[in-house]
């Protein structure tokens, strides 16, 4: 019984955590922040484009970077491994020029997490674009400032609280992320094993019932606390937006 896990001595009986169970934590904050980290440049270009500039075939543009979110996570993997894995189109050629590779290790598990969160890092990002109001961005440019000037002093300041929490929707996003990473990179402990995976190998293993939900309750705390600073955030920059206009 479910009861019997939660409130038996056994499940906090000896260390917190194990060190396998240390080791898949520790790999899946380390592939989260990498994926947050290196999407976000391209996430702050996408959400720009569909908040600012209207251009023929916006709605593809717009369907294509959200089909993440409606894919079946597997799909999102075999997709992956036919384009990014060692043989596949893309990862191939990365692979033979630059030594590149993404199959069966941590990199693939971060590109994997950063493509399924991606969609949620737009939109929180496109929706703060939004509220920028663009008479104060017309104001600089009056005023002799460049577009790259009132971008970085305006704009960006603007709309980073909803960026913070864009990164935040995308990390915990990541932290989460299953079907595509175990068919992308496959479940190698210490390499590509993270929680969602850890739990996975511990459901499937007789007696570890204490070790999955000891990682159920961490991931319940990290995904919890994640979504009460991204509703914070998202506040202050209402906030923010209203007392400058």
């Amino acid at each position: 019984m479910l009861s019997d896990v939660l409130f038996s001595g056994s499940l906090f009986d000896g260390p917190l955590l194990s060190e396998y169970e240390t080791a898949a934590l520790l790999l899946s904050l380390k592939v989260s922040a990498v994926a947050v980290l290196a999407s976000l440049p391209l996430g702050i270009l996408c959400a720009w484009l569909l908040a600012r500039v209207e251009f023929p075939g916006k709605a593809i543009f717009d369907s294509l970077l959200h089909l993440p979110l409606v894919l079946p996570p597997v799909v999102v993997g075999y997709l992956l491994l036919i384009s990014m894995g060692r043989q596949g189109v893309i990862g191939q050629w990365l692979y033979n020029w630059f030594g590149i590779s993404f199959s069966f290790s941590w990199r693939g598990a971060a590109l994997a997490a950063a493509v399924v969160s991606f969609p949620l890092m737009v939109r929180a990002i496109r929706q703060s674009f939004e509220t920028v109001d663009i008479r104060l961005e017309q104001a600089a440019r009056t005023l002799g400032s460049s577009r790259w000037r009132v971008f970085l002093t305006i704009t960006l300041p603007l709309t980073s609280p909803g960026i913070v929490s864009g990164m935040i929707i995308a990390f915990a996003r990541s932290l989460g992320e299953f079907g595509s990473t175990i068919t992308f990179v496959s479940n190698i402990p210490g390499e590509t094993r993270t929680i969602p995976l850890a739990m996975y190998s511990f459901i499937e293993t007789p007696g570890a019932e204490y070790q999955a939900m000891r990682l159920c309750i961490i991931s319940i705390v990290i995904a919890l606390a994640s979504l009460l600073a991204s509703q914070w955030l998202t506040k202050k920059a209402l906030k923010r937006t209203a007392s400058v206009c």
